[in-house]
């Protein structure tokens, strides 16, 4: 048996409860891990309320770090014993052993502990993804300007030390002005708290009019309408979330008078699609927090019993960095 996380409908961090599930063999293709530790991301929330509806009862997480216990046939990557960490499909990581495919888990280097490991997976691939992969047709290069809202979080914060490392100017958005310092601390080369500041108006006047090659916006309705205005022509809107909600229909013609600007709405899941993506991605990733370049921040650790109250401060923007849960 193992303790998780389920949910039976839709709903607000009440529905999160605790129950006892039976945990079987992996089949091909398959995995059985035992966690160590689990990360906590806003994807969680968009499952629990229905914004990215589940099949009930259901499971709820999608990034981990734990012991491989057992190895279903035609699993090559892994043994049992090996340390591991993911970030993937299907939901389910809040619990203390699951079954799931293998594809998406990778081996986690001794390096590298296990906190470390849950709380980065599926923000640190993320953040490659979007600085290495969702780029502008024009590219970018060392100096560039870009602009990436909510920096103080998980993926933000993450992305300020991987761009600076990339030799790229971040312009890092948040809700304070105490996670703007955070978001500079972390490397962003400017900071604008959004709730005091125009933004689109600061990032004009940092860019000498020119706007950015790129926006990665996390947060969705809020500040879609403003991050247009920040962009240079043939620059690309890379969406990636909807923490204040989806982004409200638009017609593509509204995209020529900003300068025949480009939109995108990425996934992760989308990029780590095969077994050989995702391990070429977490090898970058791992390296470059091997190397000291990128610091995994954990900020927030909640026992799993508490898992309502993180959803709760996640919710409210009371987090910064990342967030775990712990099975001690």
């Amino acid at each position: 048996m193992s303790l998780a996380v389920q949910i039976r409908q839709h709903g607000g961090p009440e529905e999160l409860q605790l129950v006892n599930v039976q945990v079987g063999e992996p089949g091909p293709g398959e995995i059985r891990i035992r966690h160590k530790a689990i990360g906590l991301n806003f994807i969680d929330v968009y499952h629990r309320t229905g914004l990215y509806p589940l099949k009930m009862p259901a499971g709820i997480g999608m990034e981990a770090s734990g012991v491989i216990e057992a190895v279903g046939e035609g699993v090559a990557h892994l043994k049992v014993g090996d340390r591991a960490a993911y970030a993937g499909q299907p939901p389910g990581s809040y619990c203390e052993v699951r079954v799931m495919p293998a594809m998406n888990v990778c081996r986690l280097p001794d390096a590298i502990s296990f906190e470390t490991g849950a709380a980065m997976m599926l923000k640190g691939l993320t953040a490659q993804y979007l600085l290495k992969k969702a780029r502008p047709v024009e590219g970018l290069d060392k100096g560039d300007f870009v602009l990436f809202h909510a920096a103080a979080g998980g993926v933000g914060l993450i992305a300020c030390q991987w761009a600076k490392a990339l030799g790229l100017q971040l312009i890092g958005t948040a809700g304070s002005d105490a996670k703007c310092q955070l978001a500079l601390a972390n490397g962003a080369a400017h900071a604008i708290n959004y709730n005091t500041e125009d933004f689109a108006a600061r990032v004009k006047e940092i860019t000498g009019g020119k706007g950015v090659k790129v926006v990665y916006d996390s947060v969705g309705k809020d500040t879609w309408d403003k991050s247009l205005e920040c962009l240079r022509p043939f620059g690309l809107m890379a969406s990636f979330g909807n923490a204040s909600g989806p982004v409200a229909p638009f017609a593509p013609a509204m995209l020529g008078k900003y300068g025949s600007i480009y939109v995108t709405r990425q996934t992760l899941f989308t990029h780590i699609s095969s077994r050989e993506a995702t391990q070429a991605m977490a090898d970058d990733l791992f390296a470059v927090v091997a190397s000291g370049e990128v610091k995994i921040h954990i900020e927030q650790r909640y026992p799993l019993k508490d898992v309502q109250q993180a959803h709760r401060d996640l919710e409210a923007r009371k987090t910064t960095g990342s967030t775990i849960l712990t099975l001690d």
